[in-house]
């Protein structure tokens, strides 16, 4: 049986998750929250421009208008 998008959201809170935005942009962290409009916050974060690490961040918010997918 599929399961929905936000149930599978909750289901990975606290755990980590790869984002990629738009523009080639990825970043990896553990998923702290999300809304409906798929903005997410991401503690322990880390940013890949073409597979290479640019920045680390503590905690960041994610704008849900740039992601393209997220995977547990």
């Amino acid at each position: 049986m599929p399961v929905k998008p936000l149930t599978a959201l909750n289901k990975a809170i606290s755990s980590r998750v790869i984002v990629e935005l738009r523009a080639g942009r990825e970043f990896r962290g553990v998923l702290d929250g999300f809304d409906l409009h798929l903005n997410l916050v991401l503690k322990n974060s880390e940013e890949i421009i073409d597979g290479e690490i640019v920045s680390r961040a503590d905690s960041i918010i994610v704008r849900g208008d740039n992601v393209i997918y997220i995977s547990p």
